[in-house]
């Protein structure tokens, strides 16, 4: 079993610093021990009576699972008692009132606790993990913590992605460690300070020399780390496997573009009502199969990428993680590949993967984008459909290059030429220069 000596020193830095700052966001890379780093501060709080209930709240997959096992993998977490609060209301609240040092709920059911628990609220400490998730300060669960921060002593935040779509991700999160002391009461005050809007008022850019002051006024209570500076991982390959679209599939699509309205192949319509309705239409398209009405009804379109993903799969004699991005695309993937495995929350499925018994993983992005350790299973990533999340799109790709992966991960993208795929990829890009910046700047 591990010991408090098996830590690295920069999981110490991390420790010390929530010890220190009381209020702090982790910036910490995908590997670095985030979770372990945080149980020790948060065991060495409770045994020197700084604290006395610590609330952990995580992405359900995460909850169920990642904080109880990693307090029974070391000897100096395992005196902690975790009970996890998730299921339905009757688990939860027997949860709630078994005697336990760190409670773990999903972070869907925040609003419910805060609701359920009322003034009787007695959780000191509160750790949000993967804190990207309250960025959005019109959303339920952030108002929900918002009215019980003043009751927790000691906040700490715990992401890879703090900025993933931009600057503007910071507010809600710096808002729970220090009630807007650093960028602003509100989320109005923020953007008018430090951004402009375009005529519309739809989308804010930082102001010139803005971005600057923004991370020196959350530096003292941000830490950043990157994996790159502690672990040796290896060599990770970005591929792009383009697709070129048969002439006639192509013109269509051109229309569709411009005219919002198409026929398809089969002679069913598909219509976009909106710039935002054909931007997923226009993905889908690009898959190809694309709905045709509100009922998941979907019409095949082309065959291209499924014809890249066979020839992949024939290419390459070693299991395949393959990232889709609408049921249409993974009902014609099942098709074609029938001894695919879909990701589920069963436990088995990952451990089967991990032992090598499964050639190829079908997972959807949002459903696997934390917390689970796929390293062992493979090294080959394949993003058969891309999404806009930057979010999403490094935490799946972390399920396989992480720490403890031992081959060189390909990350290959399927990507339709002369398409909105390749915007996408664009997109992605300069939300992780922006993000990169934010993280370098904010390094110790």
């Amino acid at each position: 079993m591990l010991s408090r000596d098996n830590l690295h020193n920069y999981q110490k830095e991390a420790v010390q610093f929530i010890k220190d700052k009381k209020r702090c966001m982790l910036m910490l890379d995908l590997g670095l021990g985030k979770t372990t780093s945080t149980l020790t501060a948060v065991s060495d709080m409770l045994d020197g009576f700084i604290a006395e209930k610590v609330l952990v709240v995580a992405p359900l997959r995460v909850a169920n699972s990642v904080w109880k096992q990693e307090s029974e993998k070391w000897q100096h977490l395992k005196h902690l008692k975790v009970s996890v609060c998730t299921g339905t209301e009757k688990q939860r609240i027997a949860a709630l009132f078994q005697t336990a040092d760190v409670y773990v709920i999903n972070r869907e059911n925040i609003p419910w606790l805060v609701k359920h628990l009322g003034k009787k609220w007695d959780f000191d400490v509160l750790v949000i993990d993967e804190s990207t998730s309250f960025k959005n300060s019109s959303s339920k669960r952030f108002k929900a913590l918002r009215k019980i921060l003043p009751e927790t002593k000691h906040c700490v935040l715990l992401t890879g992605t703090p900025s993933p779509n931009g600057l503007l991700d910071l507010w809600a999160q710096m808002y729970l460690v220090d009630f807007g002391e650093s960028l602003g009461r509100t989320m109005t005050v923020y953007k008018n300070r430090f951004f402009e809007s375009d005529y519309m008022g739809y989308n804010w850019s930082p102001r010139e020399g803005s971005s600057e002051i923004i991370k020196n006024l959350i530096a003292d209570k941000c830490l950043s780390m990157n994996s790159s500076d502690y672990l040796e991982l290896p060599e990770r390959i970005d591929i792009i496997e383009s697709v070129t679209f048969p002439p006639k599939v192509l013109n269509a699509y051109k229309r569709f573009e411009l005219e919002l309205l198409s026929e398809l192949p089969d002679g069913e319509m598909v219509e976009a009502m909106n710039a935002a309705v054909l931007a997923n239409k226009l993905l889908q398209w690009c898959n190809g199969a694309t709905y045709t009405d509100e009922f998941g009804t979907w019409s095949k379109v082309h065959d291209e990428k499924i014809k890249s993903l066979q020839e992949l799969a024939e290419e390459n004699d070693e299991p395949i993680l393959v990232a889709y991005n609408y049921k249409a695309d993974l009902e014609r993937i099942l098709s074609v590949f029938p001894d695919a495995v879909v990701l589920d929350k069963n436990a088995e499925t990952i451990d089967r993967w991990n032992r090598g018994e499964i050639k190829m993983l079908l997972a959807h992005p949002a459903s696997a984008s934390h917390g689970l350790n796929l390293q062992k299973g493979g090294s080959l990533c394949v993003w058969f459909g891309l999404n806009w999340s930057l979010e999403y799109y490094q935490q799946f790709n972390a399920r396989l290059y992480r720490q403890g992966q031992d081959k060189p991960v390909r990350i290959v993208h399927i990507v339709a030429e002369d398409s909105i795929d390749e915007r996408v990829m664009r997109v992605l890009s300069d939300k992780e220069s922006t993000q990169t910046t934010l993280l370098s700047a904010l390094k110790r």
